[in-house]
């Protein structure tokens, strides 16, 4: 229907947007001045506390300061009472007394047939609750008291019953001469398919009125009170009036509730949302049978920026809120998402209620965990990570679902979320010292290809020589020192860090302070050096970054005097993590040498012992005369190449799980 010019610049004229604005708020007294029409509230379109909404009634718009959301009379009723455009003019015309113009001849005939249906089911409404009345409903009351629901509680929700006669309904709106096609256009009867009279669509069951945002009601929900019934829940076929995918049980009453500031719940069926709301949780709405629908999505959205999914402790509840995870995460915006709240198993929020009241249904509100947790919880629950390949399984599954949002800074959250979810997984199952990798001594690319950086490092200073880890002859020193050095140069310069996440996870720190700081470098350098020292510095306190950069032998290190050369630190930490596995693999060898010992030594065990020590010691001559000629491994690390020709067999040899063949 096309409006003639002028018409809706006078519509705004005449309303008053703080009247229209008033109905859905309450102003703040302190804020507003009603004599100059700047006008002061909580943003009815999300949950606050402060009065950041504005109305401005001279120039008839409004605007909130906390979710941006702006717009006219019209828009606002469009939002608030999830009507169309031309519905939300004629309800602002009809308060503003103005007559709506003349419509298209098959818009009006189509609005108008709306409207009869929507008396049709008024009366619907009446009948049904007449016949909970009856001594036909008894077993129906009998069952509503068992469920906690009195006589005020079913007036307050319409609910009703529905005979278990074939023609009840029909012959009772028959007698009131509405139309049949009227009838049936309601939903409310089925034709005959053997050519008799139409028959009611809702037999023997308990009826619960389904209302839209405007209180109209468009639908029933019937529960049959015959056990053996194929259908336990029974909802009115779709018609001009009702569309299931795009519909919600309660929404009128819970948009009322959320805009006073209550949580919005998403339970799953009408007895939740009943009992929810007479408990005290007004804000409550349900699907009607089915998965949430995009288009249900987006109506809780324009309700709350974060519904709370209540959902059944059992199986097919899980399932639905797993569905939900994926129908949900293209769509996310800044602010905008889902929580879950877990009933117990085998409750729903009706039972919960009934055995431990509404403090346990808060509890469980408090402690609803955000979609990213339930994302992660499906793809690990149940599984064992203990071995790469099932690890790669795990990281695509997870790339795979957060690429399917599509808000960048929302997916680069989501990717760190996980990543540190991922770390406390599988750092929670780490045990027994690092070993070090076969694959360290390769280069990069086919065929071997040339060195990733082959260039030859700055040579050593004099003060480099007589380093304490340069001349220190106890090992566990030595290691402490080389763990030292490591960590400054990925703090100083963390955009090296990610090829080294591996040999890093596996650095078996000697001190718990080494320990905390290898973790916080693994979970924040990808968010940059000032965010990791920062991070640092709130963990462990402000001066356990100096005291480890104060180190004599932190300090001369080549990388850490010219902080932010890369391609220093890479070399660096790449040629200390190798020294580091190479001498951690001679005691590695040593145990399990004891371990398998069993009288006399054998050829192997001898062979084995001497392939580790010939390496130890290579990598320990290596640190003294600051060799610095590397290759590129695989997973980023780099090798003196003499280094590597001659220690090829023990880096074949040293990566090796107990019982499985080892030496010659």
């Amino acid at each position: 229907m096309s409006l003639p010019p002028g018409f809706l610049d006078e519509l705004r004229t005449r309303s008053s947007l703080s009247q229209v604005v008033g109905r859905k708020v309450m102003w703040d007294a302190r804020k507003s001045n009603q004599g100059k029409g700047d006008m002061w509230a909580p943003c009815p379109f999300h949950q606050e506390k402060s009065a950041s909404f504005h109305v401005d009634d001279r120039k008839g718009f409004y605007y909130c300061f906390g979710c941006h959301a702006k717009g006219d009379a019209i828009s606002f009723i469009r939002e608030t009472e999830n009507v169309g455009f031309m519905e939300a003019v004629e309800i602002l015309a009809g308060e503003a007394g103005m007559p709506m113009p003349e419509r298209d001849p098959r818009a009006a005939e189509k609005a108008d047939k709306r409207k009869d249906l929507a008396d049709v089911m008024e009366l619907a409404v009446k009948w049904f609750r007449l016949q909970l009345r009856t001594g036909a409903a008894t077993a129906a009351r009998e069952y509503l008291d068992r469920r906690g629901l009195d006589q005020s509680v079913c007036d307050r929700w319409e609910i009703g019953f529905a005979p278990d006669s074939w023609q009840g309904l029909w012959d009772a709106l028959k007698g009131k001469d509405i139309e049949d096609e009227m009838i049936l256009g309601a939903g409310l009867a089925k034709p005959s398919s053997k050519g008799g009279k139409p028959y009611d669509t809702f037999r023997g069951r308990i009826m619960y009125p389904i209302r839209d945002a405007r209180g109209r009601c468009i639908a029933f929900g019937g529960r049959a009170m015959d056990p053996e019934d194929k259908a336990k829940y029974l909802n009115s076929p779709e018609t001009e009036l009702f569309d299931k995918g795009r519909s919600l049980y309660n929404v009128k009453d819970a948009r009322v509730a959320a805009g006073k500031g209550q949580p919005l719940l998403v339970a799953e069926g009408y007895m939740d949302v009943i009992a929810l709301s007479e408990a005290g949780f007004g804000a409550s709405v349900a699907p009607l049978g089915t998965a949430i629908t995009e288009n249900q999505l987006a109506m809780l959205w324009r309700i709350s920026d974060e519904p709370i999914i209540t959902l059944d402790g059992d199986a097919a509840g899980q399932r639905a809120a797993l569905r939900l995870i994926d129908l949900a995460l293209p769509l996310l915006e800044a602010g905008r998402s889902l929580r879950f709240a877990m009933m117990p198993e085998g409750q729903d929020p009706d039972d919960l209620l009934k055995s431990a009241g509404a403090g346990a249904v808060q509890t469980l509100l408090d402690a609803a965990v955000p979609m990213v947790q339930l994302l992660w919880n499906r793809e690990v629950e149940g599984k064992n990570f203990d071995s790469p390949e099932r690890k790669a399984a795990l990281d695509k599954a997870l790339r795979e679902k957060i690429m399917l949002i599509k808000d960048p800074s929302i997916r680069s959250h989501y990717g760190q979320a996980i990543k540190d979810m991922r770390w406390d997984l599988f750092r929670s199952k780490s045990s027994g010292p690092a070993r070090v990798d076969r694959d360290w001594g390769k280069s990069r690319g086919k065929g071997g290809g040339k060195p990733w950086n082959s260039r030859a490092p700055e040579g050593p200073s004099a003060g480099a020589k007589s380093s304490v880890l340069a001349t220190a002859s106890d090992a566990a020193a030595t290691d402490h020192l080389r763990e030292a050095v490591i960590l400054a140069a990925c703090i100083t310069c963390p955009e090296v860090v990610e090829p080294f996440e591996s040999g890093l996870e596996r650095m078996a720190c000697l001190n718990g302070d080494h320990a905390r700081l290898r973790d916080l470098v693994l979970r924040h350098a990808s968010e940059g050096g000032p965010t990791l020292r920062g991070r640092i510095d709130d963990e462990l306190g402000p001066y356990a970054l100096e005291t480890l950069m104060a180190q004599r032998h932190v300090a001369i290190t080549p990388c850490i005097r010219k902080p932010g050369n890369a391609e220093m630190t890479t070399m660096t930490v790449a040629e200390e993590l190798a020294k580091l596995a190479a001498m951690r693999g001679l005691k590695d060898e040593v145990q399990d040498a004891a371990d398998d010992l069993s009288g006399e030594a054998d050829e192997g065990l001898t062979w084995r012992l001497a392939e580790a020590a010939k390496a130890a010691d290579l990598a320990q001559r290596s640190g003294q005369e600051d060799r610095a000629e590397y290759v590129i491994a695989d997973n980023g690390a780099r090798l003196d190449r003499e280094e590597v020709a001659k220690s090829r067999n023990f880096f074949d040899q040293i990566d090796f799980s107990k019982g499985g063949k080892k030496g010659p």
